[in-house]
């Protein structure tokens, strides 16, 4: 099924911008959604069920957050400091609760900067396609840390595309470890950039 069709199923748009709008701020990166396609990959290997909390960091329109709402039955949040996003965002959101009947108090959207979040007891999975800088990036999985203090419980970060900084952060100076590699066909072999790795605390 291609990007067209997936956006159709779901009553949303979450299409890339035909022009490329970057932030003002160089500590956050421009809007790029994960292809439909990494999706289907990801989910062919990686479970989540209606116990799991997804927060996505810059999650844009929404893509993965009705994607996972739709096919997974988890709760989901999009974290994004764009307010044209953001709003583009509430609009998917209202267009796919209409037209799929689906639960409204399981998809949530949120517009403020990623580290300024306040995670929640609830919150045990974290998504993140490079959507900022490696400053902020620690912040956030400082935040994420300090909360399984407040409330043990196992969380896991999935990283699509990720960033060599992000990388040796997690396995350097955090508890994470690596779960899982998820590499995708036809893409991998080109580019090892192609994959998703799992982390767990």
């Amino acid at each position: 099924m291609d990007e067209f069709k997936f956006d159709k199923l779901l009553h949303v748009r979450t299409g890339a911008e035909k022009n490329i709008t970057y932030p003002d701020s160089v500590q956050y990166n421009p809007y790029e959604p994960t292809p439909y396609s990494a999706l289907d990959t990801l989910f062919q290997e990686y479970e989540l069920n209606e116990h799991d909390q997804i927060v996505d960091y810059g999650c844009g329109k929404g893509r993965i957050n009705f994607y996972i709402h739709y096919f997974c039955g988890a709760s989901v949040k999009g974290i994004e400091m764009d307010d044209v996003f953001f709003e583009k965002a509430i609009v998917n959101q209202r267009s796919y609760l209409k037209n799929t009947k689906s639960n409204k108090e399981t998809i949530e959207f949120f517009c403020c900067l990623a580290e300024e979040y306040r995670i929640e007891p609830s919150d045990n999975r974290f998504y993140f396609f490079n959507p900022f800088s490696i400053h902020v990036f620690r912040k956030v999985i400082q935040s994420i840390l300090r909360s399984v203090e407040e409330v043990q419980r196992e969380v896991e970060l999935i990283l699509y595309y990720p960033h060599e900084e992000y990388i040796y952060f997690l396995e350097n100076e955090t508890s994470f470890e690596l779960k899982k590699e998820i590499t995708l066909p036809g893409l991998y072999e080109k580019n090892p950039d192609e994959r998703f790795l799992i982390y767990m605390n």
